[in-house]
């Protein structure tokens, strides 16, 4: 009895000992150890550390157009998730994250974002009957026609030429369209900006949704508008003295 006694107060102290040891001085906690970011797996994390800077907190609200919005997620279908998220977009503020271009997301991560986007965001109602716009343009658009759709279902919002008017801001400002391809303001012409007031394509004019041919247009209106080098021409001022042409 005493024998028994005696191993269960040794296996006690062990067990206490061994307690202690988790909680020495310069032992590394759970939440002190580094996380390997290729095995990130979570996709709120992916999203707040990869996309919200530009696309704002859930997708919405920042600088960059919503990839939340279910009307952009009806339209762009998983194909092209996949090369926006991976590839970037050439010439625009949108980098490529892909590691197989230059980022830092493996492939199983970008399958992430792509399959979260869909399963936290997509409404499979959200088209609600209507024929949506192709999201790629199956030609290149003539600016003469895009002039006049503009006219139609831009100018109440963006004044006389695309400078501006009381609903919205100039969109032909060569630093504006520097930062977005012919492809970029075709989405987000389809797709709006409702965190700014700006409609979709079905609801710029009531009753009357912009057709594919019509978005095609008006982009080939704003494209000739996009200066060489944006910030020029410069405003004509004279040279000080002493300065050569």
């Amino acid at each position: 009895m005493k024998h028994r006694i005696k191993l269960q107060v040794v296996l006690a102290l062990a067990a206490i000992s061994c307690a202690a040891c988790g909680n020495l001085p310069g032992r590394p906690t759970e939440a002190s150890v580094s996380i390997d970011p290729d095995n990130v797996a979570d996709f709120n994390l992916l999203f707040k550390s990869n996309c919200s800077g530009c696309h704002g907190a859930e997708g919405k609200g920042g600088a960059a157009l919503s990839i939340t919005d279910p009307v952009y997620l009806a339209i762009a279908d998983d194909t092209v998730l996949h090369k926006v998220v991976t590839n970037g977009i050439a010439g625009t503020s949108m980098p490529a994250f892909g590691r197989s271009a230059g980022g830092m997301l493996t492939d199983n991560q970008v399958d992430i974002l792509v399959r979260g986007l869909r399963e936290h965001y997509a409404k499979p109602d959200v088209l609600a009957g209507s024929a949506a716009p192709s999201y790629v343009s199956t030609d290149a658009g003539e600016a003469t026609r895009g002039a006049a759709v503009y006219e139609t279902f831009c100018v109440s919002c963006h004044g006389p030429a695309g400078k501006g008017g009381p609903r919205g801001s100039s969109i032909v400002e060569g630093s504006f369209l520097a930062l977005l391809n012919d492809q970029e303001l075709r989405t987000l012409i389809i797709v709006g900006r409702p965190d700014l007031g700006a409609p979709d394509w079905r609801n710029n004019v009531p009753g009357k949704p912009m057709t594919s041919q019509e978005i095609t247009d008006v982009v080939a209106w704003l494209s000739a508008q996009r200066p060489r080098f944006a910030g020029s021409p410069y405003p004509t001022a004279a040279k000080p003295a002493g300065v050569h042409p």
